[in-house]
């Protein structure tokens, strides 16, 4: 039986282990609901408020600014259609989930504009700053899901701040792999989700600095605050809370770690001669490398890989009758022949040198 390895962290992560087996203790013993007023449910109520406070400190955030989610997607669709602002610019390069939820509002009679990037996935800062009106919500990404590429968003969020606007990013691919810091940053709204950092799939949070407005998303009960309705998934909350204090407790290891083994991926790649575009800007999260080959189809080296037993993922979208290059290849004007031959390979903490080097003996074979 061939080994498997697993290179497709940017789209879920394998569970930690403290965190997966936190869960059980608030399944099958501390069940309670958390909204009842008797004894059996004071253990799970006080987790809740230490895993609010822990998520809270992980991002330099006060723990009454923490609201949980059932996952990114919902954190991004909260801000965008819950902000009371009536224009939304955003980047050509963002996750559906942004620009989707965009387009649902533009239906509803909101503005939304549209900012380019450039080669490397950079946003266009003159653009956004010709085109900003005052009293707007801007929705920036700060790591790019497909190429990697990290954005200024401490720059761009003084600048939108310059034009009494509001400033909601994306972290989803950031928190837990780089160092996140909302007061430095100073965004006034930030998503996550607790899968891309070790935690459960079906949780997240969203950041909403003090004293910032936004319409409930979720209408119900009065939990969180009377801003998300749902009964609060203490098990899930909790093991996210661990995931995200395990890593960024060693955020600088993780990240040496993982750079080194992206590096050591293309170093072989070049040493066997493979010919190949790397995506992205040098600012990227290490360990998220979009390759592609020129000529090649990203879907058949996602399926030769898999015979291997190798994971990764692809930049095109497959249907029955044809390919789709991704929006996040078209926004960054590459080539078709390359976009169509584009694999993403993301790396985590529980790759190995190893893992790298078989990536790379294989794609040499398949593409060579």
């Amino acid at each position: 039986m061939k080994r498997l390895i697993y290179a497709d962290n940017a789209a879920t992560t394998k569970m930690s282990q403290a965190a997966c087996e936190a869960m059980m203790r608030f399944q099958l013993t501390d069940f309670a609901n958390v909204s009842q007023p008797y004894s059996f449910a004071r253990s799970a109520k006080n987790a809740l408020k230490e895993a609010r406070e822990t998520i809270a400190r992980c991002i330099n955030a006060s723990p009454n600014e923490i609201f949980f989610t059932s996952c990114g997607t919902e954190s991004d669709n909260w801000v965008i259609k819950g902000c009371k602002c009536s224009r939304i610019y955003t980047s050509l390069i963002e996750h559906h989930a942004i620009l989707n939820a965009c387009i649902d509002v533009a239906s509803a009679g909101k503005e939304v504009f549209y900012i380019p990037v450039n080669n490397t996935g950079m946003i266009d800062f003159q653009t956004l700053n010709n085109l900003l009106s005052e009293k707007s919500l801007v929705s920036i990404m700060m790591a790019n899901n497909e190429i990697g590429t990290i954005q200024p968003i401490k720059q761009l969020a003084r600048i939108v701040h310059d034009h009494n606007s509001l400033f909601h990013t994306d972290a989803v691919q950031a928190v837990g792999h780089i160092p996140v810091d909302v007061r430095d940053l100073d965004v006034d709204f930030l998503s996550a989700s607790a899968h891309k950092f070790n935690g459960p799939k079906g949780i997240g949070f969203l950041y909403i600095k003090e004293g910032l407005k936004i319409n409930p998303l979720i209408s119900g009960g009065a939990q969180e605050n009377s801003l998300r309705a749902g009964t609060e998934n203490v098990a899930s909350i909790v093991a996210m809370a661990i995931a995200l204090e395990e890593n960024t407790s060693q955020l600088e290891d993780n990240m040496t770690y993982i750079q080194g083994l992206e590096n050591a991926l293309i170093q072989k790649l070049l040493s066997l001669n493979v010919v190949f575009h790397k995506n992205g800007a040098e600012v990227k999260i290490p360990g998220n490398v979009s390759l592609s080959f020129n000529g090649f189809s990203g879907e058949s080296l996602l399926h030769r890989l898999d015979l291997c037993g190798i994971c990764v993922s692809t930049g095109s979208a497959c249907d029955s009758r044809n390919t789709q290059i991704s929006h996040v290849l078209k926004a960054i004007d590459l080539d078709e022949s390359f976009a169509k031959g584009t694999i993403r390979i993301s790396l985590d903490k529980n790759n190995t040198y190893e893992d790298v080097n078989r990536i790379a003996e294989v794609l040499a074979h398949i593409v060579k």
